[in-house]
């Protein structure tokens, strides 16, 4: 245990974000450093439970009492060891991650929860700070090939750990550059592709080779890659956006979220001067209340938008947890992001009827009605809201349909997601999928998870057996 009375004698902190006034005029993340004494004190509030519930959050098994205790200790070189032994890259999900950990930590009985998120985000930036985190290259090579399709947490952690075991692992990605929804659908303010870059440089170093700009399916067909490769693992995610089928959907200036996120980031990227979508001076309205309705907004507010309005069906959550979300389930509570704190206004259980065109075919505005407990108009409540520009972020419903998974010959689930079974294998000899393709909808954790499970699995398809470390995920458990 770190410091025997830190939960009594600490308080919860966490850094402080920018001012708003100033973060909006740029695209850097937007907390400010914490002290590493600071963090120390948060590390100390572990209190090393018999039972650390904090592992039953986290889908990667994250050793948290352990290098919580090392951080306390001032053992951070050991700390990131332990950190790694579980998860491939935590940079990325002490940034993006929602921390069920935290919603899980005994001490959130009846008290804050320990700063997990933050000590581990803070572990991993000094051990690249100090040079801590170096390639861990192969001692010998299997002979055996591995294609990986998709280029985001999944596909990334599955292609890391089986390069380290010596198979010859090559990441197709359709997109220009590596990384997936790292690298086009999560806005710079909230992950800087620095942190990317460093990472990919890490696996270059450690054989992975990617091919980026390379569309399985249409470049290559799915036969043609299995002839080159012993294994196929899809990991391209579920980036089918779910549609708003209402009267006006055809207008102009309606569009999908990550039709509007990738421009912004190619900007930061310097490919472009000015993204193809923008939302300056326009009265903006984002349809969906979760995550990446959250990007639209902070993307919008930097863009200079004239108003923001972000719309949800559901019922505003309570503050605390209910009844109904006991401890140590996660609980659906209301949450303020960073790009909330900026500004904008949220509607809660409204449902969007139609839109309205002007003369031109374009958007001016959206008809909307608040609704009942089953989500059913209620009557009279009618109004119309201004909008020259509506973005759509309402999740995603799977997969894409098209010529990579119709030339494979995969099977789907009910729920139109890539069938697997307990080993991660599809209806299709030496193919395998893991992450969002597979399991719908989810969180980076699950993701990277799923990424090690699988690579677990492949490795062992190909060898007989496999020392790869991996999480025990089943294949069917719902989402998070």
């Amino acid at each position: 245990m770190a410091d025997p009375r830190g939960f009594l004698t600490t308080a919860r902190e966490t850094p402080m974000r920018r001012p708003v006034d100033v973060r909006i005029l740029d695209w850097h993340e937007v907390y400010e450093e914490f002290p590493h004494e600071r963090l120390q004190q948060q590390a100390g509030r572990c209190m090393d439970c018999g039972i650390p519930f904090c592992h039953q959050g986290c889908p990667l098994g994250n050793l948290i009492p352990e290098w919580n205790d090392l951080v306390w200790r001032d053992d951070w070189r050991e700390a990131i060891e332990r950190l790694h032994a579980t998860n491939n890259f935590p940079e990325f999900t002490g940034r993006l991650c929602p921390a069920p950990c935290e919603t899980s930590c005994v001490l959130g009985i009846n008290q804050d929860p320990v700063t997990i998120k933050q000590v581990e985000v803070e572990i991993v930036d000094r051990a690249w700070d100090e040079g801590w985190i170096a390639p861990q290259v192969p001692e010998r090579l299997s002979g055996k090939t591995v294609a990986i399709v998709g280029s985001g947490p999944a596909g990334l952690a599955a292609a890391q750990q089986l390069t380290r075991v010596g198979h010859t692992v090559v990441v197709y990605e359709r997109a220009d550059r590596i990384g997936g929804l790292l690298r086009y659908g999560i806005p710079e303010f909230k992950m800087e592709k620095r942190h990317l870059e460093l990472r990919l440089q890490q696996m270059r170093e450690e054989g992975t080779r990617f091919r980026p700009g390379v569309d399985i399916g249409a470049d290559i067909t799915g036969e043609q890659l299995r002839k080159r490769h012993d294994v196929v693992v899809l990991a391209g995610g579920a980036t089918a956006s779910r549609d708003l089928p209402v009267p006006g959907r055809e207008l102009g200036g309606i569009y999908a979220a990550m039709d509007y996120l990738p421009g912004s980031n190619l900007v930061q990227e310097g490919d472009l001067e000015a993204p193809p979508i923008t939302a300056a001076g326009q009265d903006v309205v984002i349809i969906g209340g979760g995550d990446t309705g959250a990007d639209c907004l902070g993307t919008a507010h930097r863009q200079g938008a004239r108003s923001v309005t972000q719309l949800e069906i559901l019922a505003r959550p309570p503050d605390q947890r209910s009844d109904a979300m006991p401890w140590p389930t996660y609980p659906m509570t209301f949450r303020v992001s960073s790009a909330h704190e900026e500004g904008g206004d949220r509607v809660f259980a409204v449902s969007t009827q139609q839109f309205v065109g002007d003369e031109q075919g374009n958007v001016r505005a959206l008809v909307l009605t608040e609704v009942d407990e089953k989500f059913q108009p209620i009557a009279g409540t009618e109004r119309e809201l201004p909008a020259q520009l509506v973005l759509l972020a309402m999740g995603f419903t799977g997969p894409e349909r098209g010529p990579l998974l119709d030339g494979l010959g995969v099977e789907l689930d009910a729920r139109g997601n890539v069938a697997r079974d307990g080993e991660w294998a599809t209806s299709v000899p030496g193919v395998y999928v893991c992450g969002d393709m597979g399991r719908g909808q989810s969180l980076i954790v699950w993701a990277i998870a799923e990424g090690r499970a699988c690579a677990a699995a492949v490795d062992r398809h190909l060898m007989g057996d496999t020392q790869l470390p991996a999480p025990i995920l089943p294949t069917d458990r719902p989402i998070a």
